[in-house]
């Protein structure tokens, strides 16, 4: 079924693309989508670009009257690094509009493990920063410096000592915390980004113990503040992002609506031959806006 924008001649604005062909059922569930999770790296830019149908797509849920929260696996920034990161892109984003594993990895230790307030930690400046401000004692690498837990982060200066005396806590039994499970980060850049899940893997080879708890998507956790900030319900919001395994199952895991764009990691064939595969896939954000365009009347003027 094509769906027809037959309110298309009421708006004004760019041209928007062709809508995707997709079921009845999607067209319905999108109906009753009154807002977005959006992530962010793959998702609205890659690397330092961002993506030329980013800006339209935002202003178009601005006019189809639908909120949005950008979330993020990534912990090496803290969300004021965000904030200006995005605004140095053209995006003015506040900070309740903002959630990353950083943040759901404090909120999950200040929750569970009160009394963990002594960390050893592998992150950025920024994300150790973060845990800073929060109250945590960070432990330095000497051997006498016991820290309550362990936290790996996104490492970009991953340095071997530290990584050993991670690995040499984690064997003594402390409490293993990993703030995402994201194997690589999408860059612009003729790299590879090594991130926190392949970290802890080399760790759980050295030691032969996994993470006691992997924060971030794909724990539906990460949507919970959003449902009760907007008192929403699980079927009334889409998570979109470009990774199966964390934004599609994280969708799955919270009942909500799982939106897959091809601008980052996932390819079309990996969405094809997923085990649970995405609600919907587009190449982009801008045939998401279209569609949702197709089903949703636009705000009066």
């Amino acid at each position: 079924m094509k769906p027809q924008n037959k309110r298309s001649a009421r708006r004004s604005g760019p041209e928007r693309p062709p809508s995707p062909t997709v079921s009845p059922a999607i067209l319905a569930r999108l109906r009753e989508i009154t807002h977005l999770a959006l992530d962010l790296d793959g998702t609205i830019y890659k690397g330092g670009t961002l993506f030329a149908c980013t800006r339209p797509f935002l202003a178009q849920l601005r006019e189809l009257g639908i909120g949005c929260t950008f979330l993020t696996n990534n912990p090496s920034k803290s969300s004021a690094d965000y904030l200006a990161h995005l605004g140095t892109m053209g995006l003015h984003v506040t900070a309740d509009e903002l959630y990353t594993s950083a943040q759901a990895t404090i909120d999950w230790l200040r929750a569970r493990h009160p009394h963990a307030r002594r960390i050893f930690a592998l992150g950025t400046p920024s994300m150790l920063a973060q845990f800073s401000a929060a109250g945590f004692v960070l432990t330095r690498e000497e051997v006498d410096d016991e820290p309550d837990a362990v936290v790996i982060g996104f490492d970009q200066a991953l340095a071997y000592a530290r990584v050993c005396r991670a690995a040499w806590w984690i064997q003594r039994g402390k409490l293993f915390v990993a703030t995402n499970p994201d194997r690589v980060c999408p860059t612009d850049q003729p790299t590879v980004l090594v991130d926190c899940g392949s970290i802890c893997a080399m760790l759980e080879k050295a030691t032969g113990r996994a993470p006691d708890i992997v924060l971030g998507k794909p724990d539906p956790a990460m949507l919970d503040g959003i449902l009760a900030r907007h008192s929403l319900r699980p079927s009334q919001i889409a998570m979109v992002g470009d990774r199966l395994y964390t934004d599609i199952l994280m969708a799955h895991r919270a009942g909500a609506f799982g939106v897959l764009v091809l601008t980052g990691e996932a390819k079309a064939d990996d969405a094809a031959e997923a085990a649970q595969p995405p609600h919907l896939t587009v190449p982009s954000l801008a045939e998401l806006g279209a569609l949702l365009a197709a089903v949703h009347l636009p705000l009066p003027r």
